[in-house]
């Protein structure tokens, strides 16, 4: 497994970056042209390819305002200010999410965002959804000051906003499946070290978006593994994942003497895929997210015990999401 950001050859990155930026410039032009046509659809029926169009325009939009601001940054001499480029990335994915709620309404709302302050954080949050990526920055980094670094999986670098403040704020771009997992482990490990009271590191420790299909590949894996106290453990759960256990221990360990926030949230299910958006599904829903931490004192240490507690906890996570549709279920 390896890590793009970390010794990256600068010829690469330049190069990917010249593809992807044009590609969003063109794909903003052709937004931009179709957007009036798209808004009087709207108005008129009021369905979802209409509203994917206009996102699909505002999402451009922003992307290129963002890079421009990260242009100026770099002319300022100020490429190192994390500062600045943190809220760059605050500013960015609020006003997306915002977006986002207007034109498909939709309705957040938060318990326990009294636990937040102060850092510094873990932070482990469920995978659902395409829409969930900007749920952090609208729920900690904006509400509370939380400066967040991330691992996220390295097909993310072809997002050219991403990419270029991403890097400048020391997240880690993850791809899986390469065989390299020592390099891994420590680029995700060097997203935890040196955080102050406001910040946090954030990681899915579940590897990517839920699946009834990717739940039970998780489980044959355990399984085939020979792991089977932790097969008793995890097979259980529902509407989440097995967390990996790598990225998480390494960020875990890494981060110590930091807390653990752990985020749940509901409302994304069954939007995994793009088609998902393209039925409809997303217009409408009431998302809600729980959060909760636990103090790094009373967290076992030695990776066997850490597991199980991590474990234990996504279970939490599991019955979260369970209550909160039965509750919908039941209108």
């Amino acid at each position: 497994m390896a890590a793009s950001g970390l010794g990256e050859p600068a010829l690469s990155r330049w190069s990917r970056r010249a593809v992807s930026i044009s590609s969003y410039v063109l794909l903003w032009a052709l937004a931009l042209a179709a957007a009036p046509f798209a808004l009087l659809a709207f108005a008129l029926t009021r369905r979802t390819l209409p509203r994917l169009f206009l996102y699909a325009a505002v999402f451009l939009s922003y992307e290129l305002l963002g890079l421009a601001a990260s242009l100026g940054l770099w002319l300022a001499g100020r490429a190192g200010d994390r500062e600045a480029h943190g809220a760059l990335q605050r500013w960015w994915a609020c006003r997306l999410f915002g977006a986002a709620a207007r034109i498909f309404d939709l309705e957040l709302s938060v318990d326990g965002g009294e636990c937040v302050e102060p850092g510094p954080l873990v932070v482990l949050i469920r995978h659902a959804s395409l829409a969930d990526t900007l749920l952090p920055e609208v729920v900690l980094a904006d509400r509370h000051g939380l400066r967040l670094r991330y691992v996220l999986k390295r097909e993310l670098l072809f997002d050219p906003c991403l990419d270029v403040v991403g890097q400048r704020l020391g997240c880690a771009f993850i791809s899986r499946g390469s065989g390299e997992s020592e390099r891994e482990s420590a680029a995700i490990a060097a997203v935890g070290r040196g955080l102050g009271p406001r910040d946090g590191a954030l990681i899915y420790p579940e590897g990517t978006r839920f699946e009834e299909t990717k739940r039970l590949r998780a489980l044959e894996r355990i399984a085939a593994a020979g792991d089977a106290e932790r097969l008793a453990r995890v097979r259980g759960l529902r509407h989440v994942l097995p967390v990996r256990s790598a990225g998480p221990l390494a960020l875990l360990e890494a981060a110590a003497p930091a807390d653990v926030l752990f985020v749940a949230h509901t409302g994304f299910e069954g939007l995994a895929r793009m088609a998902d958006l393209l039925g409809g599904g997303i217009v409408g829903r009431k998302i809600k997210v729980a959060l909760w931490r636990t103090p790094r004192s009373v967290i076992p240490e030695g990776r066997e015990a850490l597991l199980r507690w991590l474990d234990g906890e996504w279970a939490r996570v599991d019955a979260f999401v369970e209550a909160a549709r039965k509750e919908a279920a039941r209108g």
